[in-house]
């Protein structure tokens, strides 16, 4: 796709930036772990506990996670699987990567898209927790980066997915109501 060489060009200068120092393994181990907290296996546990302290708003919430997340999975695999973006270590030897991704595609970033699918419905019905919930999600994406398995990009059209499909979801739910 010649649209995005200019664009993997910038990601790789970008990327490039983000790696090439002395601190890359400590930086790596962090970002594990904070990567690793957008895994999905958090975010049925957190609907759940919100029904279950907050009946009301807290089934909202979760029936709005439901939906967002039927809504962008789908776009998220036609999406990877139409772009077959390569991972930035696939593109670059200079890139490296610091864990083994579960796909072989970077474009878009499924764990920012569902971090910020969450964040983005936090938001809503939990504004007091929004701050939290977006720096929580940002932190998530940059991990991403940080551990060499997504360019700048891909972070960024991830966030996009998934703040649309929670706030696609939401319109629903709340029409529904």
């Amino acid at each position: 796709m010649r649209v995005m060489e200019p664009i993997t060009r910038m990601d790789l200068a970008f990327l490039q930036l983000c790696l090439g120092h002395r601190f890359n393994n400590q930086v790596a181990r962090v970002s594990k772990a904070i990567s690793h907290t957008g895994d999905g296996h958090l975010y049925l546990f957190i609907g759940l506990a919100a029904w279950a302290l907050d009946h009301q708003l807290g089934l909202l919430f979760l029936c709005a996670g439901l939906l967002a997340f039927a809504l962008e999975l789908p776009i998220y695999w036609v999406t990877k699987n139409s772009f077959r973006r390569q991972r930035p270590y696939v593109l670059s030897k200079l890139i490296p990567s610091f864990i083994t991704p579960s796909d072989q595609y970077s474009l878009p970033s499924g764990h920012t898209a569902a971090a910020f699918l969450m964040a983005t419905l936090t938001s809503h019905f939990y504004p007091e927790l929004g701050v939290v919930a977006f720096v929580w999600a940002s932190l998530i994406g940059s991990a991403r980066i940080l551990l060499g398995v997504h360019f700048f990009t891909d972070v960024l059209i991830g966030a996009l997915l998934g703040s649309g499909c929670a706030q696609l979801s939401v319109s629903i739910v709340e029409a529904m109501r």
